[in-house]
């Protein structure tokens, strides 16, 4: 079973300083929290902006007219399945009346998602995992571990590495 999800938002994860797309579906009752790169939330920043300049000029980009011209749909967009933190998903096309799956990164499926104003389906498993594991105490400590390792090598100063025997 699949939950129908649309992109709810966008923001910087508090703990993890990193961006986290955020899912929910119709009822407001189930949220999937998205962790992606700095690199990605560029891509999805850029495909927003995007939208808004390609709606107010009146012509689609490549993908789209190459669509138009082909005949090809966008008939789904899902995410089908979380292991280790790492989500796997897909788009469906429709040419000709027959369909296709392609498996693709996280990021990719909501981009088109978000060109194509289409909700993402979310395996009922993902938004069940996806929900506990944002919300653990362990992955909040792990979390903020990383990020006091991160901090504490970026204050770190040269000059001080040759205090210390190798």
């Amino acid at each position: 079973m699949y939950h129908e999800m649309t992109v709810f938002g966008f923001t910087l994860d508090s703990v993890a300083h990193r961006p986290v797309v955020i899912l929910k579906d119709v009822k407001d009752s189930n949220t999937v929290p998205i962790w992606i790169s700095a690199m990605e939330a560029v891509s999805i920043a850029a495909e927003l902006m995007s939208r808004d300049i390609s709606c107010q000029s009146g012509r689609g980009d490549l993908l789209t007219i190459l669509f138009e011209q082909t005949g090809m749909k966008v008939a789904r967009i899902a995410i089908e399945s979380l292991n280790n933190g790492i989500f796997k998903a897909s788009v469906s096309f429709i040419i000709n009346g027959d369909e296709f799956k392609v498996d693709v990164r996280t990021c990719d499926a909501l981009i088109t998602a978000l060109k194509y104003k289409l909700p993402v389906m979310v395996a009922e498993d993902v938004v069940a995992r996806a929900s506990m594991d944002a919300l653990t105490d362990e992955t909040i400590a792990q979390e903020h571990d990383a990020r006091r390792f991160v901090d504490f090598l970026e204050d770190l100063d040269p000059a001080d590495l040759g205090k210390y025997p190798m």
